[in-house]
């Protein structure tokens, strides 16, 4: 999972370089930290956190296939 979270923020991003994502596990869920350069943040949050989202719904559905549990989140450098 953490692999297809890191493809789709590296596509969104202009500094592929900066995209870090990392995983850990709390009470049997999964928690994706997101980080990326400062002026790339508005690029992977969105207007109102519409792109955000989106990512959020499709990681949900990518564990919902492996029977887990998912949170997707967004950290400030």
């Amino acid at each position: 999972m953490k692999e297809i979270l890191e493809i789709i923020i590296k596509n969104l991003v202009e500094d592929e370089n900066s995209v870090s994502v990392t995983e850990k596990e709390e009470n049997g869920t999964i928690i994706l930290e997101v980080k990326v350069s400062d002026k790339d943040m508005g690029k992977v949050i969105g207007r109102q956190g519409r792109i955000a989202k989106a990512i959020r719904t499709v990681m949900k559905s990518v564990s919902a296939k492996e029977h887990k549990k998912v949170n997707v989140e967004f950290l400030d450098n």
